[in-house]
């Protein structure tokens, strides 16, 4: 039985370019008692990796989150399945606007202790017992209401290439920073405002909403389906897009464009520009914002540093990087001294 990746990324993806069938790139998320997440990973695999499913998907004792890609002639097996889990049947997808054939290269299926890293070491609260979903148009009208407190429930980066029109936008760089600064900041209005939340698709926003009716909020209300679901639902119902920018998304497109507005701009000489990338430098990997034109003069790297080492042969460069971590760096994304227009 098969449990595990036999494949590299880059086998995979000349297969997936060789084979050229449309895939469609999705996620989703369900809260769930879960007695063992070991055996329920391990379900998962077998099943999906027959399906050729491809992406990156976390359980928990508390539940799912998915992100992955699945061949369109799939889909309906994919589905069937998925309904054939007790707290999965008739779960909400979200499927992405804008599809790409290596959105994911791996099928990896992880057991972890939560499937959102919140830092919480509070256990009193229950994490069912969530705010009040609204869609797309329910969404709208609340935001038109004087009395409504909207918060983006995402990081710095994600926020800086794309937010709804007059959001809170906490300069954080984990949910889990989030959570505290936004209840001493509406500490007073735990009654008399709406607190209304959203994120990229939803799961963020569900575990807060619950912290939040935890912590004495009375009027709690998420966008369900997170940016993701409103976007389509803008689309299809032709309602008026409130979104401003790009979605930022965890595959390799790293985002969805929602509206043509360009709120961002290139970390390293502060032109107008929304497109993130990973220094080409495998020992900094840094996420930033770059624009085309430092793209091709700085070849994808986030200083002149970097740069010089990547004009190195392979060996040297592994001996430099060798020992060293990086993970501060790259968990700070956008965040170094060296980007001169750095949020």
């Amino acid at each position: 039985m098969q449990l595990y990746n036999k494949m590299s990324a880059k086998e995979r993806a000349a297969m997936l370019e060789e084979a050229g069938e449309e895939r469609l790139t999705l996620s989703f998320y369900q809260y769930a008692n879960l007695g063992n997440p070991e055996l329920f990973r391990n379900h998962l695999f077998v099943a999906w990796d027959e399906l050729a499913v491809l992406g990156r998907i976390y359980v928990a004792h508390e539940g799912i989150n998915a992100q992955l890609s699945v061949p369109a002639h799939n889909f309906e097996a994919f589905k069937n399945f998925l309904d054939g889990i007790y707290f999965l049947e008739n779960v909400r997808l979200n499927i992405a606007i804008e599809h790409d054939l290596k959105s994911f290269l791996k099928l990896k299926v992880k057991v972890r202790d939560k499937i959102v890293a919140d830092g919480l070491n509070d256990n009193t609260f229950d994490v069912t017992n969530k705010g009040i979903h609204v869609d797309a148009e329910g969404f709208n009208q609340l935001l038109d209401d004087p009395d409504t407190v909207l918060v983006d429930m995402r990081n710095h980066y994600e926020s800086e290439i794309g937010h709804f029109k007059g959001a809170i936008t906490p300069d954080v760089d984990t949910f889990r920073d989030s959570l505290d600064i936004i209840e001493e900041d509406l500490k007073d209005h735990k009654e008399d405002k709406k607190l209304v939340m959203y994120c990229t698709g939803g799961i963020r926003c569900e575990k807060a909403s619950a912290y939040y009716k935890h912590k004495g909020f009375k009027n709690v209300f998420q966008l369900e389906g997170g940016i993701i679901e409103y976007a389509r639902q803008v689309e299809h119902k032709g309602l008026e897009n409130k979104f401003m920018g790009k979605n930022f998304v965890f595959d390799h497109r790293r985002g969805e464009r929602i509206s043509e507005d360009i709120i961002a701009h290139c970390h390293q000489c502060g032109t107008p520009c929304d497109t993130h990338v990973n220094c080409a430098n495998e020992a900094c990997h840094l996420l930033f914002i770059q624009c085309e034109r430092c793209s091709k003069a700085m070849e994808l790297c986030c200083s002149t540093e970097c740069n010089e080492i990547i004009q190195l042969p392979y060996e040297e460069q592994k001996k430099l990087r060798s020992g060293k971590q990086n993970s501060n760096k790259i968990f700070k994304k956008g965040r170094s001294e060296k980007l001169r227009f750095k949020k």
